[in-house]
């Protein structure tokens, strides 16, 4: 035992638990002891009554901090963005790449690699989000950008040596059998930016796709003849869905609908985050065009989404008052449901003994007091 944090409330899989002390060891969670039951000479965290969560994981964070993944897919931009989210609660994450080029796809994945080698805190992967997307359902990515996913773009996202590739494509772009051979090496393959029907969408589920990127963004709708993408998302009982709770991607009167239609724990929150994340200027540019932040979310000229502004907890504050969801539900599928997601269940987002010492600490109001990263403390 290296470290304890005692005087705090303990959100664990069993629910809250009081008058217990969370014991670390190399960066992990030893277990749950009697405070009095710590070594003399071991380091103590006094968490001043506070509500101790297991840390978030964001699976889309384009940028942070004033920084965009696009612009620089570097080791020291996916440590910035990193830092920038850190104090929102966002323990772990994927730097998200927006649709562009091959050669800078190939360049996001070799930063990632080595960010995860230089021990960088919070990075688990990447998120290549594009470009082998349906133009007629763009969004704000670039339709220039946008290509066929060949072999030799199989090959390169099946190329990651450290961490987890998450993909975003458009299932009717592509076959299931390069949907399959992306999964069956290890990829997590998700649909997004798609008109696909419903018909292929459950072609590709069957091929191994296993989540639905910001649902009902930028995919086709459920309707009374043709359920579509988002159809086959709520049908479905075990892929997850990212979420964008800020009550201006979806409405919340559609998210809580959809909640009631498939297991909690199969929705994830995501951010959506931009540069502007952490930082006082809420404006940038992407791609050549501006973006700013109007009401919460980020806009191009012409009104176009382009990501949000949204921050962990902020969405984790969203989710209890604007979908209903206790604070536990909502810590949740911040924590736990990503964690499953990209495979990482029996490692991440849950504060028990043997997982990685990822912690929040929240006060009364929600506002995020401390972290810790491999059971480093951000104070």
């Amino acid at each position: 035992m290296q470290s304890v944090l005692v005087n705090g409330r303990i959100l664990t899989p069993q629910g809250i638990v009081d008058g217990k002390a969370v014991a670390i060891r190399d960066g992990r969670i030893d277990g749950l002891i009697d405070p009095a039951a710590a070594p003399v000479g071991v380091q103590r965290h006094d968490l001043d009554g506070g509500l101790l969560v297991p840390g978030f994981i964001d699976t889309q964070v384009n940028g942070g901090g004033g920084v965009l993944f696009n612009d620089s897919t570097t080791v020291e931009a996916i440590a910035a963005i990193g830092a920038a989210h850190r104090p929102y609660g966002t323990t772990g994450f994927l730097p998200t790449l927006i649709s562009d080029d091959l050669a800078v796809v190939d360049a996001a994945m070799r930063a990632t690699e080595q960010a995860i080698e230089a021990g960088v805190p919070g990075v688990l992967g990447v998120h290549i989000e594009g470009p082998f997307l349906n133009a007629k359902r763009k969004g704000i990515h670039d339709a220039s950008k946008f290509r066929t996913l060949d072999d030799e773009a199989v090959a390169l996202l099946s190329s990651l040596k450290r961490g987890k590739t998450l993909v975003t494509l458009a299932p009717e772009t592509t076959t299931p059998e390069r949907v399959r051979r992306l999964a069956e090496a290890g990829v997590i393959v998700a649909a997004g930016h798609t008109n696909a029907a419903y018909g292929t969408a459950r072609k590709a589920l069957d091929a191994g796709l296993t989540g639905f990127t910001h649902l009902f963004n930028a995919m086709s709708p459920l309707t009374s003849r043709e359920p579509g993408v988002v159809g086959a998302a709520l049908e479905s009982q075990t892929a997850w869905c990212g979420i964008i709770v800020d009550g201006r991607h979806v409405d919340p009167a559609v998210l809580r609908i959809a909640l009631r239609t498939r297991p909690l724990d199969r929705f994830m929150l995501v951010t959506d985050a931009m540069p502007t994340v952490g930082m006082a200027d809420k404006s940038f540019d992407l791609q050549g065009r501006h973006i700013r932040v109007v009401d919460g979310v980020c806009v191009d000229d012409h009104g176009t989404l382009a990501g949000s502004d949204l921050d962990m907890i902020g969405a984790v504050r969203n989710a209890v008052a604007m979908l209903g969801l206790s604070l536990e539900e909502a810590v949740s599928i911040a924590a736990s449901a990503p964690a499953a997601f990209l495979g990482l269940g029996g490692q991440r987002g849950a504060i028990q003994a043997g997982q990685t010492a990822d912690l929040v600490l929240l006060d009364e109001a929600l506002n995020v007091r401390r972290t810790w990263i491999d059971g480093a403390v951000n104070a």
